[in-house]
């Protein structure tokens, strides 16, 4: 494991990552999802692809790497994108989980590998919304120490930068840009998906005019148990990607 002190809007984030078989020519940038580290998909995926140096990152606030400042998606993409410079790091492969799939989108790789991806806007339930409005009222009245009654489970034990970084993040709608995407992409999901549900994986399919959507029995973490089969599709898919 590595850290590396990148400079970002005049603040410093001290980035964590990690890298798979060095010497090999191409690079396979991994980003995992929101509450989650780059070990995760490091025990997911290092086994496989050995022709690429795989590239394995905490994204900011997350695992071993720091965050002291509010964040958008965008600011991500770019924090990943300096840490990639300091590497030499092409980006020939960039493979995101969730929240990691709107990062990896941002940053228009030759192949983009979207496994459960965010970035579709889902409205939310009329209960969720009431919930919503009644912390705004109780924060108007200067109550918004019960705040842990209304925030949701994965911002619970988020620190105040992360909380705020969340709240920008987690309703973003990425529709515009997944249809201005002109490279080849592979979409990856699980049938039983909740958190980011199987429809949006054929929505993002219909908008990204070079895509192809896989479908494995399993819900947001379906792709633990089918890493083998969904990295020789990706092997597969960037070698054709080669002779174009």
């Amino acid at each position: 494991m590595a850290v590396k002190s990148i400079q970002y809007n005049q603040h410093t984030f001290d980035i964590s990552y990690e890298i798979v078989n060095p010497h090999a020519k191409i690079d396979l940038i991994v980003l995992h999802g929101w509450g989650s580290n780059k070990n995760l998909m490091k025990q997911t995926f290092s086994s496989y692809m050995d022709t690429f140096r795989h590239i394995y990152i905490d994204l900011p606030g997350f695992g071993n790497s720091t965050c002291n400042a509010v964040l958008t998606t965008a600011d991500v993409a770019r924090i990943v994108e300096l840490l990639m410079i300091h590497m030499n790091a092409s980006k020939d492969i960039v493979l995101g989980h969730s929240f990691g799939g709107k990062v990896a989108l941002l940053l228009e790789p030759k192949l983009l590998v979207l496994v459960a991806s965010a970035g579709i806007y889902i409205p939310k339930p009329f209960k969720v919304q009431a919930k919503i409005a009644l912390f705004k009222t109780l924060k108007v009245l200067g109550l918004s120490k019960f705040r842990s009654l209304f925030v949701a489970e994965d911002a619970k034990q988020l620190s105040e930068y992360m909380y705020q970084t969340f709240k920008n993040v987690v309703n973003e709608d990425f529709s515009d840009g997944f249809s201005r995407f002109e490279e080849k992409a592979l979409l990856f999901w699980g049938k039983e998906d909740s958190a980011t549900p199987l429809d949006s994986g054929r929505k993002i399919q219909e908008l990204i005019n070079d895509s192809a959507l896989e479908v494995y029995n399993g819900d947001h973490y379906f792709f633990m148990k089918n890493a083998e089969d969904i990295s020789r599709k990706i092997q597969t898919a960037f070698l054709e990607t080669m002779q174009h």
